[in-house]
Formats: structure tokens, sequence, C-alpha cells
């Protein structure tokens, strides 16, 4: 009887060890990048929309082009593709954008060592 609830236990243990430390391991940075499409940029209010993830651009935000020469905002529009760098700001609970490349094309994995800021 009792080898039995052993044989049950330590697979139990062994399982919820790895979904805490995988979960711990996880939240190491605060830092997000992603590529992507600007699904929507809201100037009014300072949002933009990329994947999904809804960032804040605040006075800090730096906005380049893929050679990394700074250019307006004005030149991002939806449907763009964009690399960015952001932070989560646990004060406001949102994401902050802290760089925002405007990208030509969608870069693939093998064309990244081109755009030193993609690694």
């Amino acid at each position: 009887m009792r080898n039995k609830n052993v044989k049950r236990t330590i697979p139990l243990l062994v399982c919820l060890i790895l979904i805490l430390s995988t979960s711990a391991f996880a939240q190491d940075s605060n830092t997000v990048k992603l590529q992507g499409r600007v699904m929507s940029l809201d100037l009014y209010r300072n949002v933009m929309t990329v994947n999904e993830k809804v960032f804040v651009l605040d006075p800090q935000t730096t906005i380049k082009d893929e050679k990394d020469y700074p250019i307006s905002i004005e030149r991002l529009k939806p449907e763009a593709w964009v690399y960015v760098e952001g932070e989560n700001n646990k004060v406001i609970k949102k994401l902050v954008a802290k760089k925002i490349y405007l990208l030509p094309k969608y870069i693939e994995k093998r064309e990244r060592h081109l755009y030193p800021f993609m690694e």
C-alpha cells in the first residue's frame, strides 16, 4: 500500500518542480524584443499594437530605420514591419517601447546578422 503511494507521489512532485522552475526561469527579464507588423497606431494616445501586444510610446522612445538612423514617427504606418525593444513597466502594468526600428520586410533568421540591433 505504501509503495503505491510513493509511486504516485514521486511523478507528481517531479511535475510540480518542473512547472515551478519553468515559470521562475521565464520571469528572468522584463525586456521584450519582437519583430512584427504594426497592427494599429494611435498617435493621440501614444499607443502601438504589434503582434497583438500593446506598446506605450513615451518621450524616451527612439524610432529608427533599418540602418539605425533616427526617423520621425510619421513614417510608422499600419502594416509596416518593425522590430520593437520594450520593457514591462510594473507600475503602469504596460509594455513601454524603448526602441522601434522600421524594417523594409520580414527579416529571416539567416538575414538577422545584417541588422546588428536584432542580435
